[in-house]
């Protein structure tokens, strides 16, 4: 098989049909399904002339132009293994990552910093005139083979060099009905940059595998935006980062009457963000859940809305289970580390060269995700915070996930974050950081009256914006170095 022919496949019924635009408030970018599957196998022809062998590394520095999708898969075509990174990488942080998966090939989009490497070299005007090459066939092979590699987004430690074979794309259409209700006719408006898995799976390669159209934001929109891009445009569903809805929110935009939903991801869903949209647009936010690893597993749907306060459900045909620290599952009710089943067909292949650390994920048949969860008895499953998140207050547990709800119904608690900080060789506290107007008072006035006292705050911290990973996770190993060690008042 091939990933790519596998994404492009029904956009051949329909050459003509919009397949699609980068919008912005200027003239948009339009791919028809003819000329996007021309551009990609020509590019995988360009690729292959240059001098390039399947399984051959190639290391994407590209913008949220229509080059990205149409270098990824034209690489994937030719039978190359595609890095796509975040454009924001600065030159040491692309050396290091060039340096770990030596790339033949580097594609240099303008004024996008490059990594010290023997790699050749080629412009993003160079992959446009591949366009007009001959087609090249789809390179075929085993289903298990290196399709592409990713990195993690770096919240708990360094990213990691995440493979990922070619049969991977078969395990998204799992989330066609169990997320997204995808549909031929949708025009999924996405809102995260070409270069994260989440816009390249659920903003591009999802809606072509059906022959529907992707709307994506030009480069430089800002989040304010989108609302008027997606009216304009005809979204029907829109998908974002949470914060990237929260900012939307904030925003005056006319009435988007196509959208029949909205998609979350990339970040845990404030039950009270949800609401507030539902309010404002007449429909419903649906959460997903899903790691580097594997992409989303669970969620919720039209079919099966989230009960508030859950990520959703395990998407038909997933196995997953909430383990004990024995690695034996759990029964519903009580909390433990989140797990999939390890043939699950959209898990990866491994860590790059890892094989140590590849190996200390899983637990007899299951891969840990490192996230701590808990399942209710109708499948329902509550996400409590990254493993190594988890705050330890006076020798109980304590998910950042259960403070930061609460604070979350303050109207001017802006973006928030709860975080363990060590604040001597024995001694840590709970703190919390808020980027709105709220007073401190009233942030803590509203802990004391939801939150066993426990679980109450000790330090409260005014930041103007949280610390973020490049895919807008928010980075709480940061927010603990940086504060750990200052000076904090108990008062």
């Amino acid at each position: 098989m091939n990933l790519a022919e596998h994404v492009l496949a029904a956009g051949t019924a329909c050459p003509d049909k919009l397949a699609l635009s980068v919008i912005g408030t200027s003239r948009a970018s339009r791919w028809s399904y003819g000329k996007l599957t021309a551009a990609v196998r020509g590019c995988a022809t360009g690729l292959l002339q240059a001098g390039l062998h399947p399984q051959d590394r190639v290391l994407m520095r590209l913008g949220n132009h229509a080059s990205f999708p149409i270098a990824f898969l034209g690489a994937l075509t030719a039978g190359l293994v595609p890095i796509p990174t975040s454009a924001q990488l600065t030159h040491r942080e692309i050396s290091k990552i060039a340096a770990q998966t030596r790339p033949r090939l580097i594609i240099a989009g303008k004024d996008i910093a490059l990594p010290d490497s023997p790699a050749r070299v080629i412009t993003e005007a160079e992959i446009a005139a591949f366009a007009d090459l001959p087609p090249a066939d789809y390179h075929q092979g085993d289903a298990e083979r290196l399709a592409y590699i990713i990195f993690t987004s770096g919240s708990s430690g360094s990213p990691r060099a995440v493979m990922h074979a070619h049969r991977s794309i078969l395990a998204r259409q799992m989330m066609f009905k169990g997320w997204y209700d995808l549909r031929r006719e949708d025009r999924l408006m996405h809102a995260g940059a070409f270069n994260w898995t989440y816009t390249l799976g659920t903003g591009l390669m999802d809606p072509w595998t059906v022959g529907a159209t992707a709307l994506v934001p030009a480069e430089g929109t800002r989040p304010e935006q989108l609302g008027l891009l997606a009216a304009r445009h005809g979204a029907t569903i829109l998908a974002a980062a949470p914060g990237i809805f929260r900012k939307l929110l904030r925003a005056d935009w006319p009435a988007i009457t196509t959208l029949r939903h909205g998609l979350a991801a990339g970040e845990r869903l404030d039950p009270a963000l949800r609401e507030a949209w539902q309010a404002r647009t007449g429909t419903d936010l649906h959460e997903a859940m899903g790691a580097s690893e594997i992409s989303t597993f669970i969620s919720g749907s039209p079919d099966r809305p989230a009960p508030i306060g859950t990520a959703g459900y395990a998407q038909t045909g997933r196995r997953v289970a909430i383990l004990a620290p024995s690695g034996n599952p759990l029964p519903a009710g009580q909390p433990g580390s989140l797990a999939i089943d390890r043939n699950d067909p959209g898990l990866f292949l491994g860590y790059l060269d890892q094989p140590e650390d590849t190996a200390a994920r899983f637990r007899g048949d299951w891969f840990v995700t490192g996230d701590h969860a808990v399942a209710d008895t109708d499948g329902a499953i509550t996400l409590l915070g990254r493993e190594d998140d988890i705050m330890n207050a006076g020798g109980f547990r304590v998910a950042p996930a259960e403070i930061e709800e609460v604070i979350s119904r303050h109207p001017a608690a802006g973006d928030v974050a709860a975080a363990e900080l060590q604040v001597g060789p024995a001694t840590s506290i709970i703190a919390l950081f808020w980027t709105g107007t709220a007073p401190r008072e009233e942030l803590q006035r509203l802990a004391e009256s939801e939150l066993a006292r426990y679980k109450q705050p000790r330090e409260y911290r005014r930041l103007d914006a949280l610390p973020r990973t490049a895919t807008g996770k928010i980075n709480r190993r940061a927010l603990r170095q940086a504060f750990g060690e200052q000076q904090h008042d108990n008062s």
